[in-house]
């Protein structure tokens, strides 16, 4: 699970102090993100790609295309793949080699908020049903972690995919002409499913740890959503919430999400 590695007691306890005082140890307000920085167009080698900083917490995705089969259960629907490599520069945590259940949980909470947002409207990317359709790889690398690797991820996710040109495509060929891009974008929808991952700290609530106060979390829940309609939700942890708990939840969320979309919203046009 992330973060929730061997952490000394005493920095649970004073993290724990001084939520329950109303402080966090960079003085931000427990719905407030760090400063956040996306910048997109980063690869020349990519369909499209992007760099998002929340914080020191770094990380950098890649959207490349490729011409597949459908799936069975979707011929005229296009795919999705996303994969993380936790990388080790951006931990001591993280080792080289085959993805841990670590990379994979965040694979598969970035791969289901885009998926079940309908934010890619998969319809639009078959090129002819039954026999050949687009496939998006959304390939996700991580450069530093501070705390919150799966928001990072998200808005990475979407900045990426927005940022995205599909590559030409020889229809006599049958072949996608790599390194030449064409000028339309993929076929998104307005519905932008920004993933605000909500941390439980004993009785308190917060967005956005640091990894000091991640390593302290009793229980995460990751919301994504657009605009008041939920379309995923990952729950981390073992860790048992209560109806009233998730209900708090919920509204802390909503709550974020306006704060949160101001914020990123100017980068993702």
């Amino acid at each position: 699970m992330i973060g929730f590695d061997n952490t000394p007691k005493i920095t649970k306890e004073r993290i724990v102090q001084y939520l329950e005082e109303g402080k966090r140890f960079d003085r931000r307000d427990a719905e407030e993100f760090r400063e956040i920085e996306i910048e997109t167009g980063i690869s020349k080698k990519s369909e499209g790609s992007a760099r998002v900083k929340i914080g020191d917490t770094e990380i950098i995705v890649g959207v490349k295309m490729d011409t597949g089969t459908p799936y069975p259960d979707s011929p005229d629907k296009g795919n999705l793949m996303v994969s993380t490599e936790l990388t080790p520069l951006s931990s001591s945590r993280f080792e080289a080699g085959p993805p841990k259940f670590s990379a994979i949980e965040v694979a598969r909470v970035v791969d289901r908020g885009i998926r079940e947002s309908k934010f890619i409207e998969f319809e639009k990317l078959c090129i002819k049903k039954g026999e050949k359709v687009w496939t998006v790889f959304v390939d996700i690398y991580t450069i530093n972690d501070d705390g919150n690797l799966i928001d990072a991820a998200g808005i990475g996710a979407i900045a990426a995919l927005k940022n995205a040109k599909i590559p030409k495509y020889d229809d006599k060929k049958e072949a996608v002409l790599y390194g030449e891009l064409t000028n339309k974008g993929l076929p998104l929808s307005q519905n932008i499913p920004i993933p605000i991952t909500i941390y439980k700290i004993k009785n308190k609530l917060i967005v956005d740890p640091t990894r000091e106060e991640e390593d302290s979390t009793d229980t995460r829940v990751t919301i994504g959503s657009s605009n008041g309609v939920i379309s995923s939700m990952q729950k981390g942890n073992s860790n048992v919430l209560t109806i009233n708990e998730m209900s708090e939840i919920l509204d802390f969320n909503e709550k974020v999400w306006k704060k949160m979309f101001k914020k990123i919203e100017k980068f993702l046009k």
